[in-house]
């Protein structure tokens, strides 16, 4: 490429970065959303859920306990569970799972749970009747659950202590020898690339995608319908270079919602790694630069892939009315990657289109720098990149598509 040429494309690509920038609602969706996503996501988002689970462990729950005989042990955990109960016969039924009359007394709220247990001889069998759309009704099942279940410890090392034996000879036979944590040969950071490469190419992936549609359509579409794309074509550029430089304006802004959004993400791992629920993971030179290729080479692929369709679309609404739904093309691979085991993986799987530079993230991610992999990823990542820019330059250089809106 010339100077000349070269300083075409990126006045064009300079034109549509400021046309499409002017926008504040372009801004916010460029910068503020994707640098907050995974911040939001996982320190908000927790917090959340801590909060719900103090409110559920603040509730203070009524039961009806139905029985034939109290065990004394099973009342005092009752009793020390925050769960306020009534004692009440067993009424006549088959099994004591059938609700019976007391089904409207669940469903009305009048009690959250209703506990059944029978003594026969030296079994005790129980239900619980609950509703599973009700917070408080299930709260009150876990609770009772709980509750159950260390009675049930206790009742079983009272009758092996009867019996005279050893409880926890008897209860535990089998035992490691030291720490588990110690008989993992991976190391911390290997084990925070594998957590962190079940989700980070899905959603890189999907951003990715999600964030070229907009602004490929107003740089096609969008200017076929304000009438400035034949104004554009008046003048001394060539096609190819027209193309170019709506690619590289496409895949600025693109490169810079992902680039934000992997700092977002850089940041809600350091506060994770702080608070010891994921560690950094440990990544090589030529990991990381892999990584960025990969990237690179999969945006190429994707904003020359969205610039033909959108090229291809009489309007707007036309145009993203098919960009919308191509998404499922990145969807479907992505959460199918999740799936496949990179232990012994079979070479094909590098050389299938958006399949090929998920795996190699999450291959990466893991530190994982296979020569086979990289090397068939990288050639059949830049054919399909090429591809993509070739159907592009054709959309181009069409003029039906070019100058006619019908």
């Amino acid at each position: 490429m010339s100077d000349g040429s070269f300083l075409r494309v990126r006045a064009i690509a300079k034109k549509e970065i400021v046309e499409f920038s002017r926008d504040w609602r372009t801004i916010i969706a460029i910068i503020v959303i994707p640098l907050l996503m995974f911040p939001l996501l996982f320190i908000l988002f927790p917090v959340l859920l801590e909060s719900e689970a103090a409110e559920l462990d603040a509730l203070e729950l009524s039961i009806v306990v139905q029985t034939d005989g109290m065990p004394e042990n099973l009342a005092e955990n009752l009793s020390l569970s925050g769960m306020n109960y009534t004692v009440e016969l067993l009424p006549n039924l088959t099994h004591l799972s059938e609700p019976g009359l007391d089904i409207e007394r669940v469903r009305g709220s009048s009690t959250d749970a209703i506990l059944r247990i029978e003594s026969n001889e030296d079994v005790w069998g129980y239900a619980i009747i609950h509703m599973s759309t009700s917070e408080r009704s299930n709260e009150a099942r876990s609770r009772i659950l709980n509750v159950l279940s260390e009675w049930e410890d206790s009742e079983i090392r009272e009758r092996i202590e009867q019996g005279g034996m050893d409880v926890n000879t008897t209860l535990d036979p089998l035992r490691w020898d030291g720490e588990i944590a110690a008989g993992d040969v991976a190391t911390s950071g290997e084990q925070s690339g594998m957590i962190l490469s079940m989700f980070i190419p899905l959603v890189l992936a999907i951003w990715t995608y999600s964030s070229a549609i907009q602004p490929s359509i107003d740089m096609t579409a969008g200017e076929r319908e304000r009438g400035t794309l034949e104004a554009l074509l008046s003048l001394p550029c060539t096609r190819m270079e027209l193309l170019l430089g709506k690619w590289l304006a496409v895949a600025s802004i693109t490169g810079v919602g992902v680039l934000l959004q992997i700092f977002g993400l850089l940041f809600a791992i350091g506060y994770l790694a702080s608070s010891n629920f994921i560690g950094v993971p440990q990544l090589s030179i030529v990991s990381i630069s892999l990584i960025i290729v990969s990237i690179m080479l999969f945006a190429i692929m994707v904003v020359a892939f969205e610039l033909a369709l959108a090229m291809r679309s009489h309007s707007v609404k036309e145009a993203g009315s098919i960009l919308a739904p191509a998404l499922m093309l990145i969807l479907f691979p992505a959460l199918f990657t999740q799936l496949i085991n990179l232990d012994g993986i079979e070479g094909f799987w590098f050389a299938i289109p958006v399949v090929n530079i998920l795996l190699a993230l999450r291959e990466l991610l893991m530190n994982r720098v296979i020569t086979e992999h990289v090397i068939i990823w990288a050639i059949s990542s830049v054919v399909y990149a090429s591809l993509a820019a070739y159907y592009a330059s054709r959309q181009f250089n069409r003029e039906d598509i070019v100058t006619s809106l019908s």
